[in-house]
């Protein structure tokens, strides 16, 4: 029970830290890009107009900057205070990635945010836009090696096992680095991040169409944030269906979890929108009980999303833990029952081989070397003791999953319509009051699908720290409960405390607004 209650509070307070931390970092991403492309404009164009233009979205970019950065230093020191066997066990592999993440974040990004920042009219407009594209560089890096690390964690690979360490020990970096899972990982995160710094923009701008004030500056401002937007929108699309491909693949629990699919198929179909039988819970996976209460779907669908094949096999949550099924591999699964047998006999394995090391039997070593070596594969699965313990929750997956595919498509639409009216007539879109308000109101909306996002990649992944190597259980500190949940506290209070300061700061600079000449607004003037 008091184990329970500490990998709870431990995963609580990891997974608020980890959102409140999502809540800036995709900001600075997105929003970098936009503030650079207006600044070449103005490197181009001598035009004071886009130099105000890059400056203004440069001070919001910088309040999330350092926003991001306070939430991320304590995201770090986590993995050592709640999650310290985590780090022994594969301090190894996920420690160079973030070692390098703070070479970029420290010395790349610092160096040219400050050149950025305090450099205007100190340095040549050539260096100074060198700065600004070379500090989202820098960001857009530091994330890489964040999201190397993560996606290792989904899918490890480049490594193996020393039992007389008992560690995980990197034999292969480029493999880790540059993994399939990585870098689609790396895209999808990233440029999902572009979408949400220009919805911001163009909430932002309508909000200023709204009032009738600084017309032009939010007129080009929503063309810039639109053009980026709808690409960044399509490649997302595109880069979630070949993540999709990887968790079909290499975390079948996972995607059976998002689709809330017990029993599998070929020919599966994607559940559309569908309200998942309340009632059936994690102990009713053998059970009769339907999976929906209610439930469309598209032929075909989840088959294709998965292999790229609507006539593929897709197993569900019962095959997974029955086993029996053939794999993407060519393998037949085994069930879950008899993964945890083999894990234990690892887990003793290793056991007797330390024992055997302490006493020098060099010929009992060997043989329980080779047990190990045999049985390594599930030795995650060891430290479970019924099955059930390997489902995720399937119902908050479910929902998660659609809310963000439903408001990443609608984000298409938004970005969409306003490149088409702003060429048609800008005086009618500066009054189409209706769309300002659809774009005010989206930017809460594309944090919801943002925060979605790691939800399910998460939540799905449980219960596992590293994919079936390292479950939860085995990976949190041994701390006492009550420090747990002092600091959780503790750290939701200064983490609101610091949001709020951040929000009052940035609608401030909004109130302002950016220094743009308004007599010299002419919305009649062709798109510059």
């Amino acid at each position: 029970m008091l184990l329970s209650a500490l990998i709870d509070w431990s995963r609580l307070q990891f997974a608020m830290t980890a959102m409140y931390h999502w809540i800036f970092v995709p900001l600075t991403l997105g929003m970098g890009v936009i503030m650079a492309i207006a600044e070449t404009k103005y490197y181009r164009s001598g035009d004071d107009f886009w130099k105000e233009t890059a400056k203004f979205w440069q001070k919001i970019f910088g309040i999330n900057f350092a926003s991001g950065i306070a939430t991320g230093l304590i995201l770090e020191f986590q993995f050592g205070t709640n999650w310290s066997n985590y780090s022994y066990f594969v301090g190894d592999i996920f420690g160079a990635p973030l070692a390098i993440e703070g070479i970029f974040a420290f010395f790349m990004e610092a160096t040219f945010f400050a050149v950025m920042f305090f450099g205007w009219g100190k340095v040549s407009k050539k260096f100074h836009l060198t700065s600004t594209w070379l500090t989202i560089v820098g960001a857009t890096l530091s994330a890489w090696w964040i999201l190397v690390a993560n996606a290792w964690m989904q899918y490890p690979i480049g490594m193996e096992f020393n039992p007389d360490t008992a560690r995980h020990e990197m034999v292969d970096f480029m493999m880790v680095a540059f993994s399939p899972t990585a870098v689609v990982k790396f895209f999808h995160a990233v440029i999902s991040s572009w979408v949400l710094g220009a919805i911001v923009v163009v909430g932002i701008s309508g909000y200023y169409l709204l009032r009738n004030k600084r017309k032009e500056f939010a007129m080009e401002s929503i063309k810039i944030a639109c053009q980026l937007g709808l690409v960044a929108s399509l490649i997302t699309i595109l880069t979630g269906h070949l993540a999709a491909n990887q968790v079909a693949t290499h975390q079948p629990m996972k995607l059976a979890a998002i689709e809330n699919m017990y029993a599998g198929q070929t020919q599966a179909p994607l559940s559309i929108i569908g309200i998942p039988n309340p009632d059936k819970k994690r102990a009713d996976w053998n059970s009769d009980k339907k999976d929906f209460i209610f439930n469309i779907s598209m032929p075909y669908g989840l088959s294709f999303l998965s292999f790229n094949d609507p006539n593929s096999y897709v197993p569900g949550i019962k095959n997974i833990i029955e086993g029996g099924y053939t794999k993407p591999d060519g393998t037949i699964a085994l069930s879950v029952e008899e993964r945890m047998a083999r894990g234990k006999k690892a887990i003793h394995a290793l056991g007797a081989y330390k024992e055997a090391q302490k006493a020098g039997d060099t010929e009992e070593m060997n043989a329980q070397r080779a047990i190990l070596d045999e049985n390594f594969e599930h030795f995650g699965y060891g430290y479970f003791d019924n099955v059930e313990e390997l489902i995720p929750n399937a119902q908050f997956l479910y929902y998660s999953f659609r809310i963000m595919v439903v408001l990443g498509l609608l984000f298409v639409l938004v970005f969409a319509w306003p490149l088409f009216a702003l060429r048609k007539n800008r005086v009618s879109f500066s009054k189409a009051r209706w769309y300002h308000w659809v774009g005010i109101l989206s930017v809460p909306l594309v944090y919801i699908a943002s925060q979605c996002g790691w939800i399910v990649a998460e939540v799905g992944r449980q219960p596992w720290t590293v994919q079936d190597a390292l479950p939860v259980k085995a990976a949190v500190s041994s701390i006492a409960v009550a420090n747990v949940k002092t600091t959780f506290f503790l750290f939701i209070a200064l983490f609101t405390v610091m949001l709020i300061a951040e929000l009052s700061i940035m609608f401030t600079a909004i109130k302002s607004g950016p220094k743009t000449d308004e007599k010299s607004n002419n919305i009649n003037k062709p798109i510059r």
